[in-house]
């Protein structure tokens, strides 16, 4: 008989580990940043933890939470 999956418990100890969350990115204003598609840019905005808005010289963009493609340099 299985059990119903919200019956099962992940030990620490187990081998078959629950799957990690990815750790969340933080930006603040004036960091410097690099995106998949768009490229260098600087952070000149920031909306909570939901959006930042990001200068790219050629144009501006508003970059959603959760940042895909998206890193601090």
């Amino acid at each position: 008989m299985k059990k119903p999956e919200a019956v099962r418990r992940h030990l620490p100890t187990s081998p078959f580990k629950a799957k990690a969350e990815a750790p969340r990115k933080h930006f603040a204003v004036g960091d410097r940043v690099t995106h998949d598609a768009y490229g260098l840019g600087r952070v000149i905005g920031v909306e909570g933890d939901s959006a930042v808005l990001v200068d790219f010289g050629s144009r501006q963009e508003r970059i959603a939470e959760p940042y895909r493609g998206m890193f601090n340099l």
